[in-house]
Parts: C-alpha cells; sequence; structure tokens
C-alpha cells in the first residue's frame, strides 16, 4: 500500500522554534521533548515499516495540561497526534512531520478501584495487564487481553477497540468501557458515561469514540468494567491433519451453543514457532492446533470439555489433550501468547495483518493465503482467533531486500480484500491507522465515507487531530457541505467522490 501523509504545513516547521517555547512555557520541566535524536524514541508506532519525526513531542500528566495543549494548538493550526504505548500495529500513532505527538505514558494511575460496582477508573496510560492484576486479589479480572497487554495501555485500547484472546466470551474493550473522559481539540473536557449505563439516553457517545483511532478526541480517564474470574477453567489442545478440519471444528463448537473463553488457532509453520520458543509441549506433527479454553461454575466445566471433545473428534482431531491444571494450561496460553515473538526468530521482518470474516469461510479464506504466498512469493504464517474469525496472518519478508516490503504490502492487501469479499471487513482489534487506509473503499462507497468524515467534522472542525488516518481522501469540513432537511426527509448535498 501507497502511504500518502499530508504535506508538512510549512507555517508549523517556521513556527517550531516558537511552539516548543510555548510548549515549555505550559508544561513543567521536562515535559516537552524537541531534541531531533530523541525525537527518534518517538518516530513510528509497532508499524516499523514506516517512520516520520514530529515537530515535538508532549508529555502531560493532568486533564488541565492536556486541554491547555490542545487549546494552543488549535489556536495555532498545529496537529496533534496522541500516543498511548506505541504497540499500534497500524500506525495509528505514526507522527507528522508538521505536528506534535501528545504521549500519555505519565497518565499512569488507577484512580479508584469500586468493588461494590465492580469498576476500575483509571488513567489512560495504565496498562492492559494492570488493570487485572488490580482486583485479582479480589477474584476480578479485566475481560480484553490482546497479547501486547503487559504494554498496551487503557487509552490505547479504547482509541483501536482492542480484543484479545478471550474477547469471544468477554467482549472487545467497548463491550467493557462505562465512562470516559475526553478532551476536544479546542481544549473542552467532556464526560461520557460513568460507573453504570443503566437509564442512559442520547447518542451512544461514548460507543463512538471507542475505536475513533485518536480521531475524535485524547482520552484523559476511563472506567473499565471489572468481572468475577470464572470458578474453574479446562484447556483442550486439539491437533488436526489439514486446515479445512480445524474449521469445521470450530464452527461446529459454536453451532452447539458453546461459548469458550478462548477459541485460538496456529497453523503448522506458527505451532513450530512456538515450540522451539518456549516449548509448551505442542504436537509438531498436525497442520493446525486449535486451544479451546472453557470456564464457568466447577460442575459445568467438565460437562463442556466433553462436549468439545466428542465435536473434535467428529471432525476428524489426530490429536487431543485435555487438563483442568491451571499450570498445564497457562502453558498451553503460553505458546499462543508468545506466537508473534516466535516468529520474530524465522525473519527479520513481518508484517502482523488484521482482518476479520465469518467463521465458516475459515478454511477458504486460508487456502486463498497459501495461493496468495506462492503469488507474492512469501511466507505467511497464521495465527488469529478462530472463535471470532479475526486473522492475524503474519507475512514474513526483509527489509534489507529491495522490493520485499512493497511485496508484503500488496500481500496484505490482496488478504484483507479476500477479508472483505467473503462478508468479513478489514480490522478485528488493530484498526485502520495509515496501513489499511487506503483499502477503506473496498468496504464503504463516497457516501459512507463522506458521512464517517461529517462526524470527525463534528468534534474536530479544522482536522488537527491525527489527520491522515482512517479515511484515504482527506477533505476540509467545509468541502462536506451542510447537512439539510426537507420536508422532514434527510438529505444530503452532493458529495466528493473518493
Amino acid at each position: 500500500m501507497t502511504l500518502l501523509m499530508p504535506p508538512p504545513d510549512q507555517a508549523s516547521l517556521d513556527g517550531r522554534e516558537a511552539l516548543v517555547a510555548a510548549l515549555t512555557r505550559l508544561l513543567p520541566a521536562g515535559a516537552v521533548i524537541s531534541n531531533r535524536t530523541a525525537l527518534g524514541a518517538y518516530e513510528c508506532d509497532g508499524l516499523t515499516a514506516y517512520t516520520e519525526k514530529p515537530l515535538a513531542v508532549v508529555l502531560p500528566q493532568t486533564t488541565a495540561e492536556v486541554a491547555a495543549i490542545l487549546a494552543l494548538c488549535s489556536a495555532r493550526g498545529v496537529k496533534v497526534v496522541p500516543r498511548g504505548a506505541g504497540t499500534s500495529l497500524s500506525g495509528g500513532a505514526l507522527p507528522l512531520a508538521d505536528g506534535i505527538v501528545m504521549a500519555m505514558a505519565r497518565f499512569n494511575r488507577i484512580l479508584e478501584v469500586d468493588l461494590a460496582n465492580r469498576c476500575i477508573v483509571a488513567q489512560p496510560g495504565v496498562t492492559n495487564l494492570a488493570l487485572s492484576q488490580a482486583v485479582a486479589a479480589d477474584g476480578l479480572f479485566y475481560g480484553p487481553d490482546p497479547s501486547s497487554q503487559i504494554a498496551c495501555t487503557i487509552g490505547g485500547n479504547v482509541a483501536e477497540n482492542s480484543g484479545g484472546v478471550h474477547c469471544l466470551k468477554y467482549g472487545l474493550t467497548t463491550n467493557n468501557l462505562l465512562g470516559a473522559e475526553l478532551v476536544l481539540m479546542d481544549g473542552t473536557v467532556v464526560r461520557l458515561g460513568g460507573k453504570t449505563l443503566d437509564g442512559a439516553g442520547g447518542y451512544d457517545l461514548l460507543g463512538l469514540i471507542t475505536g475513533s483511532e485518536g480521531l475524535l478526541g485524547v482520552v484523559t480517564e476511563v472506567t473499565v468494567r471489572v468481572l468475577p474470574k470464572p470458578q474453574a477453567a479446562g484447556a483442550l489442545l486439539i491437533g488436526f491433519a489439514d486446515i479445512a478440519a480445524a474449521g469445521a471444528c470450530v464452527a461446529a463448537v459454536i453451532r452447539a451453543g458453546i461459548v469458550p473463553g478462548g477459541m485460538e488457532m496456529m497453523d503448522r509453520a506458527a505451532i513450530h514457532a512456538a515450540e522451539a520458543y518456549c516449548a509448551p509441549g505442542y504436537p509438531l506433527d498436525v497442520a493446525a492446533l486449535l486451544i479451546v479454553v472453557l470456564d464457568g461454575p466447577d460442575s459445568e466445566v467438565p460437562e463442556l470439555m466433553a462436549a468439545v471433545s466428542a465435536i473434535a473428534r467428529a471432525a476428524g482431531a489426530v490429536s487431543l489433550q485435555e487438563t483442568r491444571d491451571d499450570r498445564r494450561r497457562l502453558a498451553f496460553w503460553a505458546g499462543r501468547k508468545a506466537a508473534f515473538s516466535a516468529v520474530g526468530r524465522l525473519s527479520p521482518d513481518y508484517l502482523c495483518m488484521d482482518g476479520t470474516i465469518p467463521r465458516r469461510r475459515l478454511a477458504e479464506i486460508l487456502t486463498t493465503i497459501s495461493a496468495l504466498s506462492a503469488t507474492h512469493d512469501l511466507r505467511c504464517v497464521n495465527v488469529f482467533h478462530a472463535g471470532d474469525g479475526n486473522l492475524h496472518p503474519l507475512i514474513l519478508y526483509d527489509a534489507n531486500v529491495p522490493g520485499e516490503l512493497d511485496r508484503a504490502e500488496a500481500f496484505g492487501a490482496d488478504i484483507l480484500r479476500a477479508c472483505v469479499a467473503v462478508g468479513g471487513v478489514l480490522s478485528g482489534e488493530h484498526g485502520i491507522g495509515v496501513e489499511k487506509r487506503d483499502l477503506m473503499d473496498t468496504m464503504f462507497d463516497a457516501t459512507d465515507l463522506a458521512i464517517q468524515q461529517r462526524v470527525k467534522c463534528a468534534f474536530d472542525p479544522a482536522g488537527r487531530l491525527n489527520p491522515g488516518k482512517v479515511f484515504p481522501t482527506l477533505h476540509r469540513c467545509a468541502e462536506l457541505g451542510r447537512l439539510h432537511v426537507h420536508g422532514g426527509k434527510l438529505r444530503f448535498p452532493d458529495l466528493p467522490r473518493f
């Protein structure tokens, strides 16, 4: 995919020193980074194929500081890219040469643990894993658990609507977010939701900002739901001689009305890489491996495990391990959680893709990916959330070989087009960012995209927050026209074609 970022605003570039001076006056000592060497630490996020140094990086610590920074940048016409831990894999936090990066790492405190309401109030720089750790002694946990949970922050999770291996049963970020504090580009502070959503009226603005990728505002506080830990849990490690049989098993489990706590699949290359990396005890003579976790009441788990075992055998499983031992179950997951790191040993570089398809099309899409691998002459390792059809193909390449990055991107774009063609979507949890921006028209027509951009205009009329992300073509809000109501019917003016 060709990356076309907005051209630098020369006025902003010429005024860099004045901007840095103004920001330095506004913030405490050490909260503004402007040294060109030091800015290198912020020049990319997890999509390391693209880099850009910003004008400066600011490290606010209070909502008032965030509001002041945004108001200053709004008045000066300076663009702002919000950043969490930088683990985004779609380029969502890629800086702009004529903008600043607002890094939220200093917003790192849990403000309240409310056991009565089973929720946590936290700043956006708190890591995902820290939320569960904060309530572990009370028998609770936070549901969404991305593979990067040890590093990724809850603010970034809100921006990307992150999921994880347990999202099939416990939901994505949007299903576990109760409230948020948001600062708009002009410095206005807004509160949405709270400790309970019961009786909430009006538009679901909390749902709107979840997954908005930093285009609408900067989150400065979140309230998330925490859940009771299941009374019991068991795990199955199921091997299949071919991918199609594994896909059929996934569909059969869900069709039977069983909702596992997690249901992951790995192909042969991923299995071997994980076993070599951390020795979780995976069988090496299978083409596909399902990891299924079943949790719930003590009386229910054995029955569920027996039901899934029967379904797996009927689907053609060639190996099956069952355990209710916590250490062994965690070992099963250790290989899956380490899969991305393990695959890093196979190639100097890889692209981690993210698309979602209907479960029943798993075998078809994996066959397509295999064919595309041959077409683009690049290897691909498949690790994915099988239960909800969220694929994570890892395309192996070497950035030092001329043309390989271009081929890897073309391969990835073809995978995503194939996902959409079978009724899927461009992202399950990584977001659009810059990686998939130019593919948005495979899912949405010009009217759809223009209406989405109107929402952006309502929050950020000048388009200063994280511009160049998500939408394939940039438009000034004035170009999109106004909404008109005639005779009680909602009509739109002529919209630009993309």
